[in-house]
């Protein structure tokens, strides 16, 4: 802990040399507890965003804030960057309340770090004098050590504008401006999230679902029914998923928004299940790896690639899967998808590219 604040203290001190105590104060608590403590009224929240976001001055490119300021687990999201890039606040405060509905910050943990800032007061590791810093923290835990606020002379010298999300989310920040520009237009959308395994297409997909409450659909319910499942067809680069069936089965009928259904096959019993059906919405995400296939590609709005490094693919496999499946995705299933991938240059063809970390 005493790394992690002092990593926190030193880049707050760098980008906001002006703060004061509380200013430290409040950035180690949003580092703990978030923003669970602003989501007292949900409908007024979205409105007073919705109202600073109109209200913030748009910055000269050479002077706007990083888009993402991170905390740790939480991170900052600036509203003068976020405008810029086209997130709307309605996906802005999504974020931020799935992310206090989250939080599992521990009182005992802050106040050790309350205990730890003082201590880099006293070696002075702090631009601040220590009866200042002391008469503060003092102060602060008589009242039961609640949110703080920024003091005036940060307010004055940074206008702070921002909210607070997991930090787990902010990498997918360009995908939701991506989709609040094209919802602007307010023509139905369809999206592809492609990817290797492991790579968080499901993920990616389950959330979009939470912030937009669109239509999710899987490209493992379109894996190969045992008759297709030749030499022929799996040496075709990407024929290993019945992309024939994915774009007659939902694609075409999407191009409507009429109500369908489709027949996803089961892994258990090597057949087709019951018909699923659909009432598409505006917004309808497809996600899994073949999902950008040439022959499904011009049915999508835009399409996003998730890129994940070997290793942490690898790991990730063996958390999720164990080791003898791990050994099938590593030595079968990778080897198609890197395949598909080069032959078809399905990351050069996709909209945005995400690095997962």
């Amino acid at each position: 802990m005493k790394k992690q604040v002092e990593q926190l203290c030193a880049e707050q001190i760098t980008q906001y040399p002006a703060l004061e105590t509380q200013d430290l104060v409040k950035a180690l608590y949003q580092a703990t507890f978030g923003c669970g403590h602003l989501i007292s009224d949900p409908e007024m929240g979205r409105k007073w965003l919705r109202d600073e976001m109109e209200q913030c001055t748009l910055p000269a490119s050479d002077s706007c804030p990083p888009l993402v300021e991170s905390l740790g687990s939480y991170s900052r999201v600036h509203l003068q960057t976020a405008r810029t890039q086209g997130l709307s606040p309605d996906t802005l405060f999504a974020l931020f309340a799935l992310s206090a509905q989250e939080n599992s910050g521990r009182m005992d943990d802050f106040q050790q770090q309350l205990k730890l800032l003082e201590q880099m007061a006293e070696n002075n590791q702090l631009p601040l004098p220590l009866p200042k810093v002391q008469a503060y923290l003092a102060e602060y835990k008589t009242q039961g050590c609640p949110a703080a606020r920024h003091s005036p002379a940060f307010r004055e010298a940074y206008a702070p504008a921002y909210r607070v999300i997991r930090s787990e989310y902010t990498p997918f920040l360009p995908v939701f401006a991506l989709i609040d520009r094209l919802m602007t237009i307010g023509n139905p959308i369809t999206i592809a999230i492609e990817g290797g395994s492991a790579s968080g297409k499901s993920t990616l997909g389950q959330l979009l679902m939470q912030i937009y409450d669109c239509s999710l659909f899987h490209m493992d319910d379109f894996f190969l029914q045992p008759h297709q499942r030749t030499p022929e067809r799996f040496s075709e680069p990407g024929g290993n998923v019945d992309y024939e069936r994915f774009k007659e089965e939902v694609l075409l009928p999407l191009r409507n928004r009429t109500p369908f259904a489709y027949r996803p096959f089961s892994c258990s019993t090597m057949t087709l299940d019951e018909p699923v059906h659909v009432l598409p919405k505006q917004l309808c995400v497809v996600e899994g790896a073949y999902s950008m296939h040439p022959t499904l590609a011009d049915d999508y709005n835009a399409s996003v690639f998730l890129q994940i490094q070997s290793d942490k693919q690898a790991e990730r496999i063996l958390q999720r899967n164990g080791p003898v499946m791990q050994q099938r995705f590593l030595n079968e299933w990778i080897p198609l998808e890197m395949r598909y991938f080069e032959h078809c240059k399905v990351q050069e063809r996709c909209t945005l590219t995400i690095p997962i970390q």
